[in-house]
């Protein structure tokens, strides 16, 4: 279609497999400067991003928007070496930061890791992941994810953001178009019991289609009443 003909796709995933990365690490023939090819963007995960480890050396070492999950145990100290260490000239774009506290630890986390950032000038975008701090084991035995915790994520990043002066610049999601049952919630009212009709995801679950919707339109509002707040 033409929608798809002129819009701009850019692809990111997490840098997890270093073997794998490395292979497709190229030198750009223009600028002599290394970048990692299988991505546009590349982020190190909550538990793979400790500072003196390889996952973190191989960011550093490539020149592509790169970005880090921040979860319950990242301190502001932490967040400034790591700050320091991938994006050391401040540039802007660089360095993307995916929060992932969980639905009731957002309130209490973001705002202090943000009050830091901006008492060092540090230049970051703020993104929101809802997904990975509201994973639970539903008493069918299946991983899941409560839609309701995910949205309360989502409006407690907007409402730190709005309450620190600071804008919310992303969210970071998992989902899919299908109508698959992994995630309990929202307007179809999935439940515990219905987890195993349609559970085909082989790692995390995933918003179905009409979940992700719904999260869609909600950031949309959120969106629309912070600039008209402006």
């Amino acid at each position: 279609t033409y929608q798809l003909r002129t819009t701009s796709l850019f692809t990111s995933h997490e840098a997890l497999l270093l073997g794998y990365e490395e292979a497709f690490t190229r030198i750009d023939s223009t600028s002599g400067q290394p970048y990692a090819t299988s991505g546009h963007m590349l982020w190190v995960g909550d538990r793979t991003r400790q500072i003196d480890h390889a996952h973190m050396e191989y960011l550093r070492g490539v020149k592509n928007p790169v970005g880090v999950k921040c979860g319950p145990s990242m301190t502001p100290d932490e967040l400034m070496r790591v700050i320091a260490i991938l994006n050391p000239h401040n540039e802007a774009g660089r360095l993307t930061l995916i929060c992932r506290f969980g639905s009731n630890k957002v309130g209490e986390h973001l705002p202090g890791l943000i009050r830091a950032v901006k008492a060092e000038g540090a230049t970051v975008v703020w993104s929101c992941d809802p997904m990975h701090g509201n994973t639970i084991k539903a008493a069918s035995g299946y991983k899941t994810r409560p839609f309701d915790a995910i949205m309360k994520e989502v409006e407690g990043f907007f409402d730190v953001c709005h309450a620190e002066d600071c804008y919310p610049g992303g969210v970071h999601v998992e989902m899919t178009g299908k109508n698959v049952t992994e995630c309990t919630g929202g307007s179809n009212a999935v439940m515990d019991e219905n987890l195993s009709d349609r559970y085909h995801t082989y790692c995390d679950p995933r918003l179905n289609a009409d979940q992700a919707l719904e999260l869609a339109f909600l950031v949309a509002e959120r969106l629309r009443a912070d600039r008209a707040a402006a």
